[in-house]
């Protein structure tokens, strides 16, 4: 996989997507994943809707797309000190699609989330 962010991407950040690109073996339970994370997720998807606690509905929705994902192609990163911005391509089974994701931290933490993409191109590309 090659979701190769700027060199200005936090460290949390890389290690985000690492985890997103490690696959379903790797991710386990989360436990890696939920170390980035606020103990309390303010998170908004498409499907999820805005869930303002929302780390462990998070950490299970993120392992059904690390087991679908088979690639992810970062287009556009930024960051700033508070928040970053990522757009992204990410190979399905049924193709590719688009995804943009907007963060902010709090003590090195992502603390908001907010994905966004098409939600029945998502299933009708097969993920879950």
């Amino acid at each position: 996989m090659s979701a190769t962010l700027s060199s200005s991407a936090p460290a949390v950040l890389r290690d985000y997507y690492r985890i997103l690109e490690g696959g379903s073996g790797a991710y386990q339970d989360g436990a890696q994943l939920r170390g980035l994370l606020s103990p309390h997720l303010d998170f908004t998807g498409p499907l999820a809707g805005h869930r303002p606690d929302s780390t462990e509905g998070f950490l299970h929705g993120v392992a059904g797309f690390i087991a679908t994902v088979q690639n992810i192609d970062v287009v556009r990163d930024v960051h700033d000190e508070t928040g970053s911005a990522v757009l992204y391509g990410a190979t399905m089974p049924g193709g590719k699609m688009t995804f943009a994701e907007f963060f902010t931290f709090t003590e090195g933490r992502i603390r908001n989330l907010q994905l966004h993409y098409n939600g029945q191109e998502y299933i009708d590309k097969g993920g879950r």
